[in-house]
């Protein structure tokens, strides 16, 4: 009866795991019927308005050549009317000179006659007609305006659509993940020499399948690549892993999208516990801040109950050396505190908050920023049995480097209420590495990726990421990857690190 059961519970498994891939198949082909109206409504718009281009460009050329016909019909009609003007004139003048020569040969006497003689040779001398071109300055041939559009005719019935560049080929082996970037390499299937940029399309999904159409977040696009490769840098992996296509364009056209190709980014990203943090902390998802307005009195008015209020205090201001308050005086304000987890509230003056998820197995990285102001910080993990009044350091449960700027100025690591001064300049962001399997914490300066401090542990609990802050704020930077230095400094880390053994007693 029993291995029935497990057999039908594998076929029911396997039935609806069949199921989620057919219906996200049909997801996808749904998608792809609504994309191919989209997208031939799209492309029949602008095939209109390409022709309405072409007809707008031969009405303008055929405006052109209309008015250069124009115009020389316009110069070859002025030069005739010119000529032909000319030659009335000089005609009007030659019959008048002809009618006056032909009635001085009726003249008899002598004398007269010789004076008209001479007068019809003198005018004859001057006379227009005879210094007139009898040939037209120009011919009425327009031939020289004439079109054959011949070949242009040819060419426009062999228009046909643009070939559309092939898909392009992720290729994964040349993909790689690394320091919160990803690189995406590809290449066409075959020489295109008429690709003028690629398209690549990205988004974070949690799924290592094929990309769903629903619950995913929308492509997000970088446009105008010029090569075969593109690095997507500052990423936050708060997702196991990332789709990636790619398309070939040339002048007028996209391609088809590459087959998409998911690569892995998980990395550790946590919050801040608020339910256990210190009355005395600001917690606001990856930020802390110390708020003197918390209060023991208050925590004792409402110890054993749940607390449904809404928590919104001010940052402390700078204060001076004289008027910065005790840890042990601290001010008692009227907030609420948050809700309650499983666990009582750090108190006393353990100014800690805790993250919100356990760390197991594996090597996970994250940073730590402090304001200039902070008085004192640690940084470090601890196991879920830290106690409410333990300071992080003071236990043999709690690993950390701690910060002080108050009265005197300090850097140290510290475990198990024992201390190793670092005399290292404090980093403005430090790097938290921790090799749970490997029993290892460092810390590193985020930017130099420098070693300050290494604890080499054997960790028999999961352990939460730990913070401790007085007169100041931290700001957390999760859902990074192990920095490439970091992994490189590790290998040759032997004989540079201190350990838990070696750490002087601190005087309580």
């Amino acid at each position: 009866m029993d291995s029935q059961k497990e057999a039908l519970q594998r076929i029911i498994s396997t039935l609806a795991n069949k199921n989620d891939e057919i219906q996200n198949f049909i997801d996808t082909l749904n998608q792809t019927l609504k994309g191919v109206q989209e997208n031939s409504s799209n492309i029949l718009t602008e095939l209109d308005e390409e022709f309405d281009s072409l007809y707008s460009i031969l009405d303008e050329v055929k405006e052109s050549m209309i008015n250069s016909i124009k115009q020389e019909q316009a110069r070859k009609l002025q030069e005739l009317q010119s000529q032909l003007s000319q030659c009335n004139n000089a005609l009007e003048n030659s019959e008048e000179l002809l009618e006056f020569a032909t009635r001085s040969l009726d003249i008899k006497e002598a004398e007269e006659f010789s004076k008209a003689a001479r007068q019809i040779k003198d005018r004859v001398t001057m006379a227009s007609a005879f210094r007139l071109s009898l040939k037209p300055k120009v011919s009425d041939n327009m031939t020289h305006l004439m079109v054959d559009f011949s070949q242009e005719r040819q060419m426009l019935q062999t228009l046909k659509f643009l070939p559309v560049p092939k898909a392009p080929e992720i290729d994964p082996i040349e993909c790689l993940v690394a320091d919160n970037s990803v690189t995406v390499a590809w290449k066409m299937p075959e020489e295109d020499n008429k690709i003028d940029h690629f398209m690549l399309e990205y988004r974070k999904t949690n799924f290592d399948g094929l990309p769903r159409v629903k619950d995913e977040r929308c492509w997000e696009t970088i446009d105008n690549i010029k090569g075969t490769e593109y690095t997507l840098s500052g990423l936050k992996f708060d997702s196991k892993y990332m789709n990636f296509r790619v398309r070939a364009c040339n002048k007028a056209v996209a391609g088809e999208y590459s087959d998409p190709v998911t690569l892995e980014t998980k990395a550790l990203n946590f919050s801040l516990d608020n339910s256990s943090s210190h009355l005395n902390l600001r917690v606001e998802d990856t930020c802390v801040e110390w708020d003197p307005t918390g209060g023991k009195g208050q925590e004792n008015k409402i110890k054993g109950k749940e607390n449904k209020g809404s928590v919104h205090v001010t940052s402390l201001k700078k204060h001076t050396r004289s008027g910065t308050p005790s840890p042990k005086r601290t001010s008692v304000g009227s907030r609420p505190p948050a809700i309650r987890g499983s666990r009582d509230r750090f108190t006393g003056e353990s100014y800690t908050v805790l993250g919100d998820t356990a760390i197991e197995s594996g090597q996970h990285y994250w940073e730590v920023k402090a304001q200039k102001e902070c008085k004192s910080y640690s940084v470090g993990v601890a196991y879920k049995t830290l106690g409410k009044f333990d300071q992080l350091g003071k236990t043999n449960t709690s690993w950390c480097i701690h910060v002080n700027n108050w009265l005197q100025n300090t850097f140290a690591a510290k475990h198990n209420n024992k201390v190793k001064a670092l005399d290292i300049t404090v980093p403005e962001r430090i790097g938290v590495f921790c090799d749970f399997d490997g029993g290892q914490l460092s810390f590193y300066d985020a930017n130099s990726k420098q070693l300050l401090y290494s604890f080499k542990t054997k960790f028999t609990q999961p352990v939460l990421p730990g913070f401790m802050v007085w007169c100041g704020g931290l700001s957390l930077s999760t859902g990074m990857q192990v920095p490439s230095a970091v992994r490189t400094l590790q290998k040759s880390e032997n004989g540079m690190t201190g350990s838990a053994s070696s750490l002087n007693i601190v005087t309580q």
